[in-house]
Parts: structure tokens; C-alpha cells; sequence
């Protein structure tokens, strides 16, 4: 694969590692649960070492790391805002909203882990793939438990 798109996809799941900062940064805010708020900065911690991770393989391929998130995920951000506001932030709405959200990061590592990326970078992106789920089955935990 040549190294320049390595580096496109680089940037763009590095991009969903600064929405996935974001976004978790936003539950923590805008729920009250003192059990919630640790899950929460913990999935932030956890995109803020993917993201440090990639910045440095982009470097290494002599490409510039993307510096913020994407634009799809601030207007998502926005969205989730809204309707925690809407609902009085529910935990089961931020939840959901939280996990919809991790959906569609699942979906952007998925099309980068089907590319024929070089071994040590498909390594490292599947290695994050693993701890995007292990959030996003978390998130998931959560709020089944808060409809049950």
C-alpha cells in the first residue's frame, strides 16, 4: 500500500481518536452519575493513547497528524448535546447517544483493518479495534443495565 494513503488512513482514525476524546469528554460532563463520569474519562484516556499512538506512525511515514476531529464527529457532538439537554440528561439517553457514537468509530476501524496496511500498523490498528469495542461493549453494559 502506498505510504501516502497509510497516511490518510492514519489521520482519519486519528481524527475518530480526537472525536472519541471529545465525545467522552461531553458524557462525563453531562451526566450526574458519580459511577458514570470514571467510565467515561476512562474512554477518553483510552482515545487520547490511540491517538498518540497514531500521531507518532504518521511521523515515522513523514506525514503531518491531523490536529483536531472530523467534522461529521463535532455536528454529532452538537446532536448529543441537544438531546442530552432534551432529556433532562438521562444516563440512559447520554448512554445511547455514547454508544451510537462508538458504533460508527467501530465502522472506521473496520474499513481501515480491511485495507492492506503494513503488519506493524494493521497490528496496531486492530490492538485499538479491541479497546474501541472493549468501550463500546462497556457503554453497551451500561445501559442495558439502566433498562433493565
Amino acid at each position: 500500500m502506498e505510504t501516502q494513503k497509510v497516511i490518510t488512513t492514519l489521520n482519519e482514525l486519528l481524527q475518530t481518536c480526537h472525536d472519541g476524546t471529545k465525545g467522552f469528554r461531553a458524557c462525563a460532563k453531562d451526566v450526574k452519575s458519580t459511577k458514570l463520569v470514571p467510565v467515561f474519562e476512562a474512554g477518553a484516556r483510552r482515545c487520547e493513547g490511540g491517538a498518540t499512538e497514531l500521531a507518532a506512525e504518521i511521523r515515522k511515514l513523514g506525514g503531518e497528524p491531523a490536529s483536531g476531529g472530523s467534522v461529521s464527529g463535532a455536528l454529532y457532538r452538537a446532536w448529543t448535546d441537544l438531546i442530552s439537554t432534551l432529556s433532562g440528561h438521562s444516563e440512559k439517553a447520554v448512554l445511547e447517544q455514547c454508544e451510537r457514537a462508538e458504533d460508527e468509530a467501530k465502522k472506521i476501524y473496520e474499513k481501515a483493518i480491511a485495507l492492506d496496511l503494513p503488519p506493524a500498523i494493521k497490528s496496531l490498528v486492530t490492538q485499538q479495534f479491541a479497546g474501541l469495542k472493549e468501550n463500546h461493549d462497556r457503554i453497551r453494559k451500561l445501559r442495558d443495565e439502566l433498562s433493565a
